[in-house]
Formats: C-alpha cells, structure tokens, sequence
C-alpha cells in the first residue's frame, strides 16, 4: 500500500465472515480465551500473542474478535493482510476490511477514532493506485474525497498533504492552486516535512524566491529517509536558481521555521 499506504468507501459484505468458517482451532486454555470469548478478550489475546511472534494466533484471534464487530481487531487484521505480515499478502483483502470500519463509521469522541482514520488514509491510497488483479480500479475523484474527509473532520496531516499534492495536480476534479497552498500550509503547521517542501517549492514557483527556498530547505532538517531524496531534489533546484543574497537570507529564515516545527 503507497502512502501507500496509507480511504475508499464500497458497502463489505462477509470478508472476514468467509474465513472464519474453516477453523475451529482452540486457543491457549491456559489463558481462559476461546472463539466464543467476548471480542475485547480475543483483541487482548491476539495482541499478546502477536507481540510474541505467535503471528498465526495472532491471526486467528483477531478473525473471532472482528467476527464479532471489534473495530481494533478489523484494523489490526487489515493491517497484516496489507503488509504480508502473519498471512500472505492480501491487498484486496485488506481493502474488504478497511472498507468495512469506513463503511461503519463511528460516533464523536470513539476510542475507535484512530482505527476509523487509518482505514480512510488506507482506502484512500488503494482508491488512487487501484488493486492489480481485483475489482478495486484507480479511481482519483474517490481517492480525493477520502482524503477531503481525514483533513477536514479529523484534522489529519498527511491526509491534508496528500490532498494538497492532488488538487495541486489536478488529481481526482478541478486544479486550484489557492486550495492546495491552503492545506499544503495546514499540514506543514502541524510539522509534516512533505507538506513544507511541497508547499516552498509552490510558492518558489511563484516568485517568492526567498520564502520557497526556506520551506524547501527547513522540509530537509525533518524529512523521514524515505523522502529525503525527492525533497533534496526540489531544495537544490531552486538552490541552483536563487542568488547568493536571496541563499543567504532563505538559509537564516529556514532556521526560524525549523524552530517554530519543533
């Protein structure tokens, strides 16, 4: 998953319901948990278990709880399936799933808030690459209201980044680049490397050299490693157009930035 990984909206039928049906191992008796315990119960187990590396318990707890309606577990699930972690690699299958928590929804203030934003960020970056092999095409227009719901309800960093990037580009409706710089912006507040590169390099473009070029060169003091490499690129070429004065007064101005992010 391109992030991947990391919201899309289809109705989920049985995803989880079909795979539960070909098992009915028991768990550890020693731990007091079996498929019929109570779905926090299993979440708890499968959590243990998977800590352990007991990765196909793991699974198989996780299954019963999100059988069950357990949101944690659904996600949890999801995520093994997305990453080849536990069970063999299962994009589409994680798409079911992610799309059965989204499909769900939750209330105001849930502990299940988290889970709830994860599996829109998810869908949202299947919904943009589509899935080879499985019904789920690239669809941009459903890519970009995914990632519209995390920025807006939830305030979410990198969905106001990946947003910014698509309508920057035109990407799924109509280029604005007013509306792009705008959550560009918010995401780069809340400390989001990829947003303040993205955002300097719009603003570069646009003639305010001495700004851009400081966004692009404070993005590089927080950039993770695998984002380093297009964020130097955009950083050194407007490094390369800018003079020696507007260099020097960006240079001290992007320490300021640098500051205020941390």
């Amino acid at each position: 998953m391109s992030g991947k990984g990391s919201m899309r909206v289809l109705l989920l039928g049985a995803c989880v319901a079909s795979v539960m049906a070909g098992s009915a191992a028991a768990f550890d008796m020693n731990a007091g948990v079996t498929r019929e315990s109570g779905p926090f119960d299993l979440f708890k187990f499968g959590f243990k278990a998977y800590r352990n590396g007991q990765k196909e318990d793991a699974v198989e707890a996780y299954r019963y709880a999100a059988e069950k309606g357990h949101t944690g577990s659904r996600w949890a699930l999801a995520n093994m399936y997305a990453y080849g972690d536990g069970v063999a690699k299962d994009d589409f299958e994680a798409f079911k799933i992610y799309n059965e928590i989204a499909a769900a929804g939750i209330e105001p203030g849930s502990e299940d808030t988290g889970f709830f934003i994860n599996a829109l960020l998810s869908l949202a970056g299947y919904y943009r690459d589509g899935i080879s092999g499985s019904p789920v095409k690239p669809d941009l227009s459903q890519a970009r209201q995914l990632y519209f719901q995390a920025a807006s309800a939830f305030g979410v960093a990198e969905a106001q980044f990946q947003l910014g990037k698509m309508i920057l580009a035109g990407e799924g409706g109509a280029r604005n680049v007013h509306q792009a710089k705008k959550w560009l912006n918010q995401a780069r507040k809340s400390g989001h490397a990829g947003a303040m590169a993205v955002f300097g390099d719009v603003l570069f473009q646009e003639g305010q050299t001495v700004r851009g070029l400081a966004f692009l060169t404070a993005a590089l003091d927080h950039c993770g490693p695998k984002d380093c490499g297009w964020m130097q690129l955009l950083q050194e070429q407007a490094f390369s157009v800018a003079n020696e004065e507007e260099r020097r007064v960006a240079v001290a101005l992007s320490q300021d930035l640098t500051h205020a992010v941390e």
